[in-house]
């Protein structure tokens, strides 16, 4: 899937998560990006999870308690019914444990370092925080144009 299609595809879910927990759907987007390959990943396409949340924690919502272990890594990722429920679930997840990267969503590059800084991202597991921050960075920034003329396309 060409980024284009990824991102008109998930729109309506990144917007509707952002809207409810008040995170931009750019940034909600972007990350989705880096996490999934651009929605390539095999959570991404076969258990609905954009972001990698793993399947620990409360049972909420949007999550049921499903779960999947890759053999990759070992670990147990959530399994979602659906993919605006990875949205939603992602963006509750923000609001509330990381709140301060979700109060600077409407500034890329302060969220991406927030976040970047955060327990989010696990260097145990590989995750280089400078990277991530430099690549949600630019991704956000490339996504304004695209989400611009979507939202114009639906006007």
């Amino acid at each position: 899937m060409d980024k284009q299609s990824f991102v008109k595809l998930y729109l309506p879910a990144a917007r509707m998560a952002g809207d409810l927990y008040r995170i931009n759907p750019v940034v909600i987007r972007a990350q989705s990006a880096i996490e999934t390959g651009w929605g390539e990943s095999a959570l991404a396409r076969q258990y609905n999870n954009f972001f990698g949340l793993t399947g620990y924690g409360v049972v909420n919502t949007y999550w049921h308690g499903g779960k999947v272990s890759l053999e990759e890594n070992g670990l147990l990722f959530r399994r979602y019914d659906a993919p605006e429920n990875s949205f939603l679930d992602f963006a509750r997840l923000i609001s509330t444990a990381y709140r301060l990267a979700a109060a600077v969503s409407n500034y890329p590059a302060a969220y991406a370092r927030e976040i970047a800084c955060s327990r989010y991202i696990s260097e145990v597991n590989g995750d280089n925080r400078a990277a991530y921050c430099k690549m949600l960075e630019s991704i956000a920034q490339s996504l304004v144009p695209i989400v611009y003329n979507l939202n114009n396309e639906n006007v």
